[in-house]
């Protein structure tokens, strides 16, 4: 292949950083809308740990691995380039956009005239013994995900800040045996409405550092505290550090909004960011994305993008420019 062929293989009319489920959602839609698109997958879906996917109509307890896998296959039976890599760099030709260059790290330069960013964020858990090893089993972070599955069990909530306080108080609906344990969080920190709230769910609440889980059989059965007492749980709800992955978007000036969770990009309601052609979608945009949502986000954004191209074609071929703002 000579050069020439090689950089025109290399044009997209949209590229999709990241292959979970907002992405594949975007290529999907993409791909049905005969539009050439690429889809850039690192293979580092958050809902990894987790065995199964619950509250997705039709899809409730589904392996997250197997809708992925079906996803892929799908979203390839039209055409659309999926690979497995990761986006390390983005740069773009003009303040209007058209022209995004992104670096991949298996050595490639892709380039595309819009851009979708789907690229998550990550969980960073309380560094307790135990914790990370059973995370997505017996210990979760999202009632809606998994509280059904351990209803009426022994709930232990891990605080990591005076928030941990909503965490216990939304788990109590799943069981009616609920313990905060305050960890690091001074009981001083806690409200008095915090206090009454926890008081009329039923909550109890133990100050003390948290030393690890106690586990027998591959089984959650106890927390042990710092002071050596042991307090039977069979299921341990945290809260962990949300880390979004906006390093791509930052690159690009994307405005960013602060939250509790993390800062997100400023998006209108299709994803699109304030960057001239780049839109967002799933985790990327926001902490709590379930998977139905990141699938909408990511059928908006595509179908938006849609819409801009074929517009902007049809303009440019008015004005006598040629196809729009391809490369």
């Amino acid at each position: 292949m000579t050069e020439q062929n090689r950089q025109t293989a290399e044009k997209y009319d949209v590229i999709v950083v990241g292959g979970g489920s907002a992405g594949l959602s975007a290529g999907l839609v993409l791909g049905r809308a005969r539009r050439r698109a690429l889809v850039v997958d690192a293979g580092e879906p958050r809902n990894a740990p987790a065995a199964h996917m619950q509250g997705y109509l039709s899809r409730d307890g589904m392996p997250p691995a197997e809708f992925l896998a079906i996803g892929r296959e799908e979203v390839a039976s039209y055409g659309v380039e999926l690979v497995r890599d990761r986006a390390v760099g983005v740069t773009r030709r003009d303040a209007e956009g058209g022209d995004f260059a992104v670096e991949l790290a298996g050595g490639r330069t892709v380039r595309a005239r819009r851009l979708i960013v789907t690229t998550g964020l990550k969980d960073e858990l309380p560094e307790i013994p135990g914790v990370a090893e059973r995370f997505g089993r017996d210990v979760l972070h999202c009632p809606f995900c998994h509280g059904w599955e351990v209803r009426d069990e022994r709930f232990g909530v891990l605080a990591s800040s005076p928030m941990s306080v909503h965490q216990a108080l939304m788990v109590s609906g799943w069981s009616a045996d609920v313990t905060l344990f305050l960890h690091t969080v001074d009981e001083g920190e806690l409200s008095d409405q915090d206090l009454r709230r926890l008081a009329a769910a039923g909550v109890k609440v133990v100050p003390g550092e948290v030393a690890g889980l106690v586990v027998e059989d591959d089984r959650i059965t106890g927390v042990r505290l710092a002071d050596g007492s042991v307090h039977e749980r069979s299921v341990v709800f945290v809260a962990p550090r949300a880390v979004p992955q906006t390093g791509l978007l930052e690159q690009l000036g994307a405005e960013l909004d602060e939250t509790p969770f993390g800062a997100y990009p400023v998006v209108d309601p299709t994803g699109r960011t304030s960057v001239p052609g780049v839109w967002t979608a799933g985790n990327a945009m926001g902490f709590a994305e379930q998977v139905v949502h990141a699938v909408s986000g990511g059928y908006r954004a595509a179908s938006a993008i849609v819409g801009e191209l074929i517009m902007s074609d049809l303009d440019a071929s008015l004005d006598g420019r040629g196809t729009g703002d391809q490369v």
